[in-house]
């Protein structure tokens, strides 16, 4: 139920949640599942494979039970290997969406996509244990793929802009085309 004020409307409480802020790492979670899940079950499988190299079954029985063990064995490495993967890009996503959101609220918005790169690669190498000279390498990529987008982002709305400058005109909104 919602509580009513001195004039007796019912107040509402009301959460406008950017979508970016749950697509993003929802989509980089998903991601992460697949991805562990094969890494994850080709690891267990291989592993699997290494241990019993020296003791094959014999029988009929034998290899049911080996192969069905190790299904089992791959299925659990995969699964593992899908949270772990996916709690990982999960993180690294959420950080991307929270750096971005935080400059944009510092007013920052010129900066946001650029930034939230930096800061990405920044997360993206203590989550995954880079080197040092390999983290730089990373920060630095974060970089250029940060300013590809700010450029790109620039590009959109400079064509919504003469998109829209073309509407407010009276110019025929069927493109022309070119032979």
């Amino acid at each position: 139920m919602a509580a009513e004020d001195d004039t007796g409307a019912k107040r509402v409480i009301r959460l406008k949640i950017p979508p970016r802020m749950y697509l993003v790492p929802g989509t980089a979670i998903i991601v992460g599942t697949v991805i562990g899940l094969v890494r994850g079950s080709r690891t267990t499988s291989l592993r699997f494979l290494a241990e019993n190299v020296h003791r094959p079954p014999r029988t009929v029985q034998g290899w049911y039970f080996y192969n069905k063990t190790k299904n089992y064995k791959v299925l659990l490495g995969g699964l593992k290997g899908a949270g772990l993967e996916a709690s990982k890009l999960g993180l690294v996503a959420s950080g991307y969406v929270g750096i971005e959101e935080g400059l944009e609220r510092m007013g920052w918005g010129e900066a946001k996509e650029v930034g939230a790169a930096v800061g990405t690669a920044g997360i993206f190498s203590a989550v995954y244990r880079l080197p040092w000279r390999m983290a730089g390498r990373t920060v630095v990529l974060g970089g250029i793929i940060g300013s590809t987008l700010k450029g790109l982002d620039w590009g959109r709305r400079r064509l919504e802009a003469q998109q829209n400058s073309g509407r407010a005109s009276g110019a025929p909104e069927t493109p022309e085309v070119c032979d």
